[in-house]
């Protein structure tokens, strides 16, 4: 049994809402801040927290559209979902993750993140001291764009999983070259993988144009084995 609900916490900016699923017996072995694509902690987010509870974390999706007055997003908004997080940068991002870590209490915590969320990961992982892990899922700005974060590599203290789609328009092939020679001058702990074939969203299976099921069920293996090792420990 999974128990899920809204809950909230406060930010210099006001409410946030964050939505948490964790196992039903409390038994959780850590948990797990899942940062949401360009399109808001819709469905198919919700469900990403159900399996990361199902798997025994407590998965909680702050809502970083909180300061648009935009809950969620179509698919198809896509438009509009570029100029929301194009006024989302690493001081908001790296607020609103501080904000909701206190929900995750004593838990060892990592940050998983999609598309727009994991740019989210990546910034994160610079920046809020005491995360376990970061894992980004086909995370575009990192390298290069008005929010690029880059430059920050050296402050990563958290082991960083990073996921790529070898035809993924968003993120070309010498932005994932730069994000990891930046890493390894760092003297960061990563790794990286490209899969071959898998476009931009290739773990979205509410997209059925997007998703890859061989590349997101390696993905998926990849960041539960990650997550297990890096929050072993638990509370």
């Amino acid at each position: 049994m999974i128990r899920t609900s809204w809950c909230g916490v406060d930010t210099n900016d006001g409410p946030m809402r964050v939505w948490s699923a964790e196992p039903g017996d409390g038994s959780a072995r850590g948990a797990v801040l899942v940062l949401q694509e360009a399109f808001g902690v819709n469905r198919h987010i919700q469900d990403v927290t159900r399996r990361l509870a199902a798997e025994g974390y407590h998965a909680l999706a702050p809502d970083l559209f909180h300061r648009t007055g935009v809950e969620v997003l179509r698919y198809d908004e896509y438009a509009k979902a570029m100029t929301l997080i194009a006024d989302i940068g690493a001081d908001q991002i790296i607020a609103d993750v501080r904000a909701a870590l206190p929900l995750a209490g004593e838990a060892r915590t990592a940050v998983v993140g999609f598309c727009f969320g994991g740019r989210a990961a990546f910034t994160a992982a610079t920046a809020v001291p005491g995360l376990s892990a970061a894992v980004v899922f086909y995370g575009p700005g990192i390298a290069a764009g008005p929010h690029a974060v880059l430059g920050r590599a050296g402050l990563v203290t958290a082991p960083v999983l990073l996921h790529t789609g070898g035809e993924d328009e968003a993120i070309p092939a010498e932005q994932v070259t730069a994000t990891e020679e930046a890493l390894r001058a760092a003297g960061a702990r990563f790794e990286s993988h490209v899969y071959p074939g898998a476009g931009h969203a290739f773990a979205c299976d509410a997209r059925p144009d997007r998703f890859q099921a061989e590349a997101a069920r390696q993905a998926w293996d990849r960041t539960y084995r990650f997550l297990g090792e890096h929050l072993a420990a638990g509370r």
